[in-house]
């Protein structure tokens, strides 16, 4: 605890900070409860779209395979072009936003691939919008685990370092300042007892 000045002055500067501390911990407390809220709302959503990318890529498989030409599709036949992401804020936290992607198909001979390559390459396209959805949730989550972390270090910081210690500092002051008015009304009367023992004995001299 850092040394305080035991003046009236001091004790007005802490009262003002436990006041401002008083007035945004209720501001920081519920922004941490508004992070932990929307961290794990993303997060179920982030693990929702991967599922679907899972339910996808089996249903691809099996669709494949019925063809029995599985070989025919090649993964590289299908590529991100483009990744479109907007702005979005949440809790004062700037984070991106996943509005889709671009994507360009390779070169094939219509000839000699099979019909349904034009099928798989969209849903290839699907999967991998699904795979750059999940990457940008992810990225919120982290932007706001990080934010939720520095705000959790202030309310802690307030509720059991600061209120705390400006209050005994207050206490302290207090104590003192208190002290100090005591000590001063005993000088004040055995100064009164001395002036007038001394005007007595001046009186009795005189007579």
């Amino acid at each position: 605890m850092a040394k305080i000045k035991l003046t009236k002055n001091e004790q007005k500067v802490q009262k003002d900070a436990l006041k401002m501390y008083k007035r945004y911990l209720p501001t920081l407390t519920l922004k941490k409860q508004q992070l932990q809220t929307e961290i794990r709302t993303i997060e179920a959503k982030a693990k929702e779209v991967r599922a679907q990318r899972a339910q996808l890529e089996k249903e691809f498989d099996e669709w494949i395979s019925v063809f029995g030409e599985a070989e025919a599709f090649k993964p590289e036949m299908v590529t991100v072009q483009n990744i479109r992401k907007g702005t979005g804020n949440i809790a004062g936290v700037t984070i991106p936003i996943y509005e889709g992607a671009d994507f360009s198909r390779g070169d094939y001979d219509l000839y000699e691939t099979p019909l349904w390559i034009d099928l798989a390459a969209d849903r290839m396209e699907k999967a991998l919008s699904l795979d750059l959805e999940a990457e940008v949730l992810d990225e919120q989550v982290r932007l706001l685990n990080k934010e939720l972390r520095t705000t959790t270090q202030r309310v802690n910081l307030f509720e059991k370092v600061k209120i705390p210690e400006t209050k005994a500092n207050i206490k302290k002051i207090s104590v003192y300042l208190g002290d100090e008015q005591v000590a001063a009304v005993v000088r004040s009367k055995i100064s009164k007892k001395k002036l007038q023992a001394a005007s007595d004995a001046k009186k009795e001299a005189s007579e």
